[in-house]
């Protein structure tokens, strides 16, 4: 009678484990899992990928100010020509300004020593 007993009870446990192993990995308890893994991780993610958006945004900014300061410093070294030539007329200007005033003093000069003030 006990034996009958242990082997109905080994039989029972035994269907009832398979039972719920089946039950365990039944496709629609997979998909609630699923359900509850994206319901519980979703709104962490959806921060990462707003964080990510941000930061992505602050990134174009600042290799946009670099790209235009780079442009600046180039734009700034091929002006360097025109900043040569702009000193050398200038210099060219200052010479030719020195002559006109050596030029004027010499006939303001020449004409005060032909008329020499009356003396009284």
């Amino acid at each position: 009678n006990r034996l009958v007993i242990k082997k109905y009870v080994g039989f029972f446990t035994d269907k009832f484990t398979e039972s719920m192993y089946v039950l365990a990995n039944e496709p629609s308890v997979a998909l609630y899992r699923l359900q509850e893994h994206v319901r519980r991780s979703l709104p962490e993610l959806a921060q990462h990928k707003s964080d990510m958006q941000s930061w992505e945004e602050q990134s174009q900014g600042a290799i946009y100010t670099v790209e235009y300061a780079c442009s600046a410093i180039k734009n700034m070294t091929d002006s360097s020509v025109y900043f040569k030539s702009i000193d050398s007329l200038l210099k060219h200007a200052i010479a030719m300004k020195d002559q006109l005033n050596a030029a004027q003093g010499r006939s303001t000069v020449a004409p005060q020593a032909k008329n020499p003030p009356a003396s009284s």
